[in-house]
């Protein structure tokens, strides 16, 4: 019998991979068959399917209202009513004291938050060939845009101060699943005999995601048992920051006089002052469970503050809890699905009665993967964060949308790379932190 054609055998071969006279692997794609070592095409890719394979919400930030930056650089805020201005007239009484209010000053600048990406001109070339991901400046340019939107949330996210398990003069230690919260740029301090201190040296210059080092420039030694605290963002302010008021505990440990990562006035949030949070609840670094006695409060004290609140922002964790607690004291049969818009977000679906869980006392709840967390007085991460926010006073100021720039310049690189670059310059401006409050201390 002659020897089939090399037709026949490739006919064979795709009438069932383990009935070809090939073999069931001798057509896939291998490992080491590598075209460019740089990329490794073949090894990260099977013909042109590229899964994603993470988590790419950005929930928080579509709820947040987008405004344009307009033309300031900070506002004024109405702090008291003046002493003794109002009281009862007699008669012939005599008038009130003539008093006026106090006026405080909050300043806000655009912050810049930036993305590159970048291909070889050779990976170019052959992402096109058969087995290729085809554009993959493309390609890049899209994960890039996922990834730049995924970046602001999460600092919009970000926690503001943790605990650190070990520290030098130019490092210090915290779980490494937090350790996303510094942001190289950040400014850095610790409590330095039950006051934080704010030294220019204590910048971030270098966080590593795998063993939880952040590294710090000489100025601020840190210890084991230190908190550390972001007093100024090189990115976008965060909600925790907002929230974050002066002798709250984190961990067990308090974060001293003054806090300045909101930054309402040059002098920083002096102890006892105008610019606390409607309500930060801690329990000493000590887990607890979620509860409708701490969320209730939290409502409370924003009401009484003069707010209404417009949104309940929580991990995934809090939201199972809550559901629970919401589920075992159902007292209603009713099943239609009920959402809630947030921005341009939705809740999960659920009912008006809260057996699967949308709102609660009316307030729509979001839950999001980015939401920061607790860590204990012993090192160990607790479970997120739960906010109650007033979303009226909440804004993502942007002075700049997103801008994308490509450079093909082969000798200002000095290599043959097309790169790529998507930055936005914005803020997140809360002009109220009256009325917004914090649940901290949870367990998963």
């Amino acid at each position: 019998m002659a020897n089939p054609s090399l037709s026949e055998y490739l006919a064979q071969s795709q009438r069932g991979l383990y009935q070809s006279v090939f073999g069931p692997e001798y057509l896939m794609k291998q490992t080491y068959f590598t075209v460019d070592t740089a990329t490794g095409i073949f090894n990260t890719t099977y013909g042109r399917k590229v899964w994603q394979a993470l988590n790419n919400q950005t929930r928080f930030f579509n709820a947040v209202p987008r405004t344009v930056w307009g033309n300031t650089a900070g506002w004024r805020v109405r702090t008291d009513r003046g002493s003794g201005r109002s009281r009862p007239v007699t008669e012939t009484g005599s008038l009130p004291t003539v008093d006026i209010s106090n006026i405080e000053t909050v300043s806000s600048l655009p912050r810049i938050v930036s993305t590159t990406f970048g291909a070889s001109v050779k990976s170019v070339f052959t992402a096109q060939l058969e087995g290729g991901v085809g554009d993959v400046l493309a390609l890049e340019n899209e994960n890039a845009q996922l990834d730049h939107v995924k970046e602001i949330n999460e600092e919009l996210l970000a926690g503001s101060a943790y605990i650190a398990s070990a520290g030098a003069s130019t490092t210090f230690t915290v779980p490494a699943s937090i350790a996303k919260n510094f942001k190289v740029g950040d400014a850095v301090s610790t409590n330095d005999g039950g006051t934080m201190g704010r030294t220019s040296g204590s910048v971030v210059s270098g966080v590593n995601t795998s063993t939880g080092v952040v590294t710090v420039a000489t100025g601020t030694a840190f210890a084991d048992g230190d908190l550390a605290t972001i007093y100024s963002r090189a990115g976008i302010t965060s909600i925790d920051d907002v929230v974050a008021e002066d002798a709250m505990s984190v961990g067990g440990v308090s974060n001293g006089a003054e806090v300045r990562a909101y930054d309402l006035t040059q002098s920083g949030r002096v102890a006892g002052d105008w610019n606390a949070a409607a309500n930060v609840s801690y329990n000493s670094g000590t887990g607890r469970d979620l509860s409708l006695t701490l969320l209730d409060t939290a409502i409370q004290k924003i009401r009484e503050n003069g707010g209404e609140p417009k949104l309940i922002l929580l991990g995934h964790d809090q939201y199972f809890k809550l559901e629970r607690i919401l589920n075992s004291q159902q007292r209603y049969m009713g099943q239609e699905e009920y959402q809630v818009g947030i921005g341009s977000e939705r809740t999960f679906p659920g009912t008006r009665t809260g057996l699967v869980l949308a709102t609660y006392q009316g307030i729509p709840i979001l839950p999001d993967a980015d939401v920061s967390k607790s860590v204990s007085s012993a090192d160990a991460v607790l479970g997120t964060h739960v906010y109650v926010l007033d979303t009226d006073y909440i804004e993502i100021a942007v002075a700049q949308p997103t801008q994308y720039v490509e450079n093909r310049d082969y000798f200002a690189a000095n290599a043959l790379v097309v790169r790529g670059l998507l930055y936005t310059m914005a803020e997140m401006r809360c002009k109220n932190i009256f009325v917004q409050a914090k649940i901290a201390d949870l367990n998963t």
